[in-house]
């Protein structure tokens, strides 16, 4: 499993990079949805302290979107006026604040999903919008692999936490932006406030596949046990991230001419 930590959030980053670079940051955000840090630490979890601890965890997973939303809309207001440091300042601290509040709700999948819709529908409407297009990332072999490095970092320091936690801290933790700090700093970094804005919607389109994924896993595991739980989370996850495709090709179309900033 200490492989897979090491291995799993570098590589998977260094495929967003390259998915950024390609089809744009709208597509990497899309992609950083899919549940490729918590997935794995949810599964050492159940194998660790039951399939009870883990279908807790999966549900507070789902309620952590809101959390994570709360960084990401931070982030990206505080990034147009600001340099990264202030901007991670800011997008931890609303991170924080919310997580704190989640941990206090009742640990129950209907609970999680409402605090996740809310997230969503409020990062949806309050984001920055960009008018125009954005242009395309370029990254060094250097950047690149400062991100990987700092994505393995994170991914043992969070697990690490996650496992001497109650479920609730767990599934919190386990939605911790890992990705999304990587991603929006290296972004900012490089490419500028609008870069950062565009990923950060992407990320909204991509809540839907990682909500499902663990809707599925807190229902099924219970009864079906851990593997064939994942299992068939892991499949409607994919379909459901499939479907919301179109959202992401309609967010990635230019409006206007693209205002300076600062």
């Amino acid at each position: 499993m200490l492989a897979l930590k090491l291995v799993l959030v570098p590589g998977f980053l260094a495929a967003l990079t390259m998915a950024g670079r390609v089809w744009g940051p709208s597509v990497a955000g899309w992609l950083a949805g899919l549940p490729v840090v918590a997935g794995p630490i949810v599964l050492l979890l159940a194998l660790e302290r039951g399939t009870a601890f883990a279908a807790q965890a999966s549900a507070a997973s789902i309620a952590a979107i809101a959390a994570s939303e709360a960084f990401n809309f931070a982030y990206a207001w505080t990034s147009r006026f600001a340099r990264w440091p202030v901007a991670l300042v800011a997008g931890l601290v609303a991170w924080a604040l919310v997580a704190v509040l989640l941990t206090h709700l009742p640990v129950s999948l209907a609970w999680s999903l409402a605090a996740a819709c809310v997230a969503v529908a409020v990062s949806q409407a309050g984001l920055p919008r960009v008018e125009g297009a954005v242009p395309a990332a370029r990254v060094g072999v250097i950047d690149l692999a400062l991100r990987m490095l700092a994505g393995a970092l994170l991914t043992l320091a969070v697990t690490t936490l996650s496992a001497s936690m109650g479920a609730a801290w767990s599934g919190m933790l386990s939605v911790f932006p890992l990705l999304g700090i990587v991603l929006a700093v290296s972004a900012q970094r490089a490419h500028g406030a609008s870069f950062v804005a565009l990923l950060m919607r992407g990320m909204v389109i991509g809540r839907a596949s990682f909500a499902a994924f663990f809707s599925v896993v807190a229902l099924m595991m219970p009864t079906l046990g851990v593997l064939p739980a994942f299992a068939c989370g892991a499949v409607v996850s994919v379909l459901v991230q499939g479907a919301t495709k179109r959202l992401v090709a309609m967010s990635r179309k230019p409006r206007a001419p693209l205002a300076a900033l600062d």
